[in-house]
């Protein structure tokens, strides 16, 4: 049986994320695709003390889906995704709702990870369980609080499977 071909793609707002999607895309031996949303959050954006702020307008919206600057090329052609954020008032923020929803996951298997400064997954996977294609797999990985180890990194990576 031939090896899986795996991507990470990741969201970051602050570059924690960043820094572990990259890590772990070492430690999966995976692509990496950075999740770029059209119009960047600036940090009055990221306030989540402020109601009005358009990531707390956002949270607040189930409905609500922020365009992405690009497409990641030959989704197709991978069998496993790790998928990561940061948590966002318990769960995976909107934009991951429109990556998800931007292509076809059936039969893939989707890994999530998030980095967190203290909550866990909480709701993250039945809220994102809509977003993908029914015959996905959806499988909380892990949540990186203020980091991680390479054993960390080594865990989540095998729950994509070799």
């Amino acid at each position: 049986m031939s090896e899986k071909k795996k991507l990470v793609a990741y969201f970051s707002a602050g570059g924690v994320t960043a820094r572990a999607a990259a890590e772990l895309a070492k430690a999966a031996e995976a692509d990496l695709f950075e999740i770029v949303p059209e119009l960047p959050y600036k940090e009055a954006d990221l306030d989540w003390m402020n109601a009005k702020s358009r990531s707390s307008v956002e949270m607040k919206n189930p409905a609500s889906r922020p365009a992405i600057a690009s497409k990641a090329s030959g989704m197709e052609d991978y069998d496993v995704v790790y998928i990561g954020f940061p948590i966002w008032w318990y769960v995976a923020p909107t934009i991951i709702n429109t990556f998800l929803e931007g292509y076809d996951f059936s039969g893939k298997t989707v890994v999530l990870f998030a980095t967190s400064g203290g909550s866990g997954f909480g709701n993250t996977v039945k809220a994102l369980r809509g977003s993908v294609a029914s015959s996905a797999k959806l499988i909380e990985g892990a949540v990186f609080r203020g980091g991680w180890s390479e054993a960390d990194l080594q865990a989540v990576a095998a729950k994509g499977g070799r």
